[in-house]
């Protein structure tokens, strides 16, 4: 008879997770072991091991909660009315998620390979879901350029993944400040983006 779980069980097995994050984000994966997770959880190696098998499925839990979140946001932000007002609270919703969770941000991005290989798939199919939904929103506000052969998905990406690594949400910058400044610039690079590669070559050929 399997034994049931207690009335708290998902309140533990998330602040494990976010211990996790906060753990491997300053030590690395490889760097933190176990031990020190049950000791940061005021826990118990046993006790970490009853919510999850392996150390690797903790990390996937990090990166998987996190990416889920910006998943849920992204189809709430496109509810928005008009393509431009997506992005914009796109981009808030995105920001905000970052500022709450630079730990599980940081992670994502230095930690994939350490994953086994179905599950490093899965967190890139999550990843590959958001990126499409931008791709989206880029087609929307201008048809004529494809946003994959010019890099504006990834521009709009490297403007906001890596704030974890100077933003401080308690600075005098607020999160919502900040997504504001990074949709406008987003939004007045799509209305000048010249239409194809080729175009950007012949630009600088004639500079």
């Amino acid at each position: 008879m399997a034994r049931p779980q207690s009335p708290d069980y998902d309140k533990r097995r998330d602040a494990i997770v976010a211990a996790a994050a906060r753990l491997y984000a300053r030590r690395g994966f490889q760097g933190a072991s176990v031990a020190e997770l049950a000791k940061a959880c005021r826990s118990s190696k046993s006790l970490i091991y009853h919510y999850f098998a392996a150390k690797e499925d903790i990390l996937y839990e990090v990166m998987a909660a996190h990416l889920d979140a910006l998943v849920e946001a992204s189809e709430e932000a496109l509810r928005a009315s008009g393509p431009e007002e997506r992005l914009r609270a796109l981009t808030r919703a995105f920001v905000d998620l970052y500022a709450d969770a630079q730990h599980n941000q940081k992670v994502l991005l230095n930690e994939l390979d350490n994953l086994p290989a179905p599950r490093r798939a899965e967190v890139v199919a999550k990843q590959r879901r958001i990126i499409a939904v931008v791709e989206q929103l880029i087609r929307d506000i201008r048809p004529d350029v494809d946003p994959v052969k010019l890099p504006l998905t990834m521009l709009f990406f490297g403007m906001i993944n890596w704030t974890h690594t100077w933003f401080r949400p308690d600075g005098a910058l607020p999160p919502e400040a900040l997504a504001g400044m990074a949709a406008e610039l987003m939004l007045a690079g799509l209305s000048s983006a010249p239409l194809s590669p080729s175009l950007m070559s012949e630009d600088r050929q004639a500079s």
